[in-house]
């Protein structure tokens, strides 16, 4: 609900703060008193796009302050979460406009951009009047108001439809894989059979190299360790130290003991010289290689490091690589039995969301003839007991919402062709068009303050105060404002500000003034009779208000 409007130094108003209640808000005053301004200016402070000469003449910049109750739950708390704002129990929307053009928002008083302002008055405002585009005449938005009338939940068809995109999705997917595999199934048969018959295995490219190399060095290496064999064996340091073992076991009898410690470290020194020359005589017998081993050592090292460039791979990696390629080829060979099943899992999806579309186009039917019927019912008092209303359901794109395109149509006279409301009714049949349809699908107390801006224009004395009982029938639970110039209307409002033009120092400025109900009488009477208000005026002015 708006609670407050604050406005300073815009168009003709220098300073007005008005307070708003709940119920029905009417606002009366002579043509060009200034009743448009106030709509400028809230529309201004809700960010939507209007006049840029909102400054008021000789101010350095123009400010607008609205204040909106904010209940648990409401839309705007969504708006604002999604903006990184935080939400109270009221929300505060303030906008400056310089003198040069310039315009800055806040929200709370952080500041913002002009399209969180704008995210907000969807959800805070709905504005109704002859040139109504955005709201009810917009056929956008016409099968939402249906939905709402007829109270059918679109959720469960929303999320078959979720459910459907998504099969076809994975369908799709599956189709591109399988047809990419296929392309490359020539490449991955053979790659395959080719990593097969290798059967590389990790390690094995080092170890090979390690073996090529060793057996390229053999034949100087295997001199020299040959060299050394001879030298540590019989006819060299062996034979030396089994000699002088002998001698000194054969002095050490006569030596008393003087040897010992020598013969024990000859000892040690004689196996440690065994264990060498054993090593030796391995490392001899390694070195002893077949040509041949050779030849089939470097090809099997070049056939791995081969295949590791063409498939760019590390030669360590290639036995992963190869049950990579074994899983794509499992794939594709299964390829059709999962498109199939994907398949089957798309045709049940669409057949589910079809069921529910066509079931949510039943009860889009019924409740397009109920709407019809209420509209009826609302426009015989209006004096348009001859037009006739239709929803008209014409079958659409499937998506989220059903199948299901939904039009608001109107024929004014019977036998005359029926076509948009806002191509077939005038000025003031669409008005009661617009307030017929707002009362037909309010369903409870509203979220939005609702603006109607001259909507009783072209009706008066029984039509107007139907219109009249109408809006108050609507403002029960919500918050209305009504601009209006019909006395009748303006007598059913529960608040009643009066706008008047006054004019000081060669300054001439807007004035709201809250009426009292003494007021209202005479405000209500001069709204019957012109500027000579007579007693028979208001007379007929609280007769208004007590009826």
């Amino acid at each position: 609900m708006l609670r407050t409007l604050e406005i300073r130094d815009m168009l003709l108003i220098e300073r007005l703060e008005l307070e708003f209640r709940p119920g029905l808000n009417v606002l009366t005053g002579e043509t060009g008193a200034g009743k448009s301004i106030l709509l400028d200016c809230l529309g201004f402070v809700l960010g939507w796009r209007g006049r840029a000469d909102l400054v008021r003449a000789g101010a350095d910049q123009g400010e607008v302050t609205a204040v909106f109750d904010l209940p648990p739950g409401h839309p705007a708390r969504a708006v604002l979460d999604e903006a990184g704002l935080a939400a109270g129990e009221e929300l505060i929307l303030r906008r400056v406009n310089a003198a040069d053009g310039r315009k800055t928002a806040f929200v709370n008083d952080r500041r913002t951009s002009g399209e969180v302002l704008r995210a907000l008055s969807d959800v805070l405002v709905e504005l109704h009047g002859q040139h109504d585009d955005r709201g009810l005449l917009n056929p956008r938005g016409h099968r939402q108001m249906l939905d709402a009338f007829c109270g059918v939940d679109t959720g469960a068809v929303r999320a078959l439809w979720a459910g459907m995109a998504a099969a076809r999705k994975e369908l799709g997917a599956a189709e591109a894989a399988l047809a990419a595999m296929r392309a490359e199934e020539e490449f991955l048969r053979h790659a395959v059979a080719e990593l097969d018959k290798l059967d590389p295995l990790p390690g094995e490219e080092a170890e090979l190299d390690a073996r090529r190399r060793m057996m390229q060095a053999g034949q100087r290496v295997r001199e020299d360790i040959a060299r050394a064999a001879a030298a540590l064996g019989p006819e060299g340091a062996e034979g030396l130290m089994g000699d002088a073992a002998r001698w000194l076991d054969g002095a050490a009898v006569r030596a008393e003991g003087v040897l010992d410690g020598a013969i024990e470290a000859l000892g040690r020194a004689i196996t440690e010289l065994g264990e060498a020359a054993q090593g030796v005589d391995a490392a001899l017998e390694r070195l002893n290689f077949d040509p041949r081993e050779m030849e089939r050592v470097e090809e099997r090292l070049f056939a791995i490091r081969g295949l590791a460039r063409k498939h760019s791979v590390l030669p360590d990696e290639l036995g992963a690589f190869a049950e990579g390629l074994r899983g794509r080829l499992a794939a594709l060979d299964g390829g059709a039995e999962n498109i199939a099943a994907l398949g089957a899992k798309v045709a049940a999806a669409e057949g589910a969301y079809g069921e529910a579309a066509a079931a949510l186009g039943k009860a889009r039917q019924a409740g397009a003839a109920r709407l019809d019927r209420a509209i009826a019912a609302e426009l015989a008092p209006l004096k348009m007991e001859r037009a006739v209303f239709s929803t008209v359901i014409t079958p659409a794109e499937p998506g989220p919402e059903g199948a299901d395109q939904v039009e608001f149509t109107v024929a004014t006279n019977p036998g005359a062709p029926a076509g948009a409301l806002n191509r077939i009714a005038s000025g003031g049949e669409l008005s009661r068009f617009l307030l017929a349809l707002k009362v037909s699908l309010a369903r409870g107390g509203s979220p939005l303050t609702m603006i109607f801006d001259e909507i009783d224009r072209g009706v008066g004395g029984a039509t107007a105060d139907a219109v009249g009982r109408r809006l108050e029938r609507l403002a029960e639970g919500a918050q209305i404002l009504v601009v209006t110039h019909s006395p009748q209307v303006a007598a059913r409002g529960g608040h009643h500000w009066r706008v008047e033009k006054q004019v000081a120092k060669g300054a001439t400025t807007s004035r709201v003034t809250r009426l009292a109900p003494g007021e209202r009488v005479d405000e209500l009477a001069r709204m019957l009779a012109g500027e000579n208000v007579t007693d028979a005026a208001r007379a007929a002015a609280q007769a208004l208000l007590d009826g």
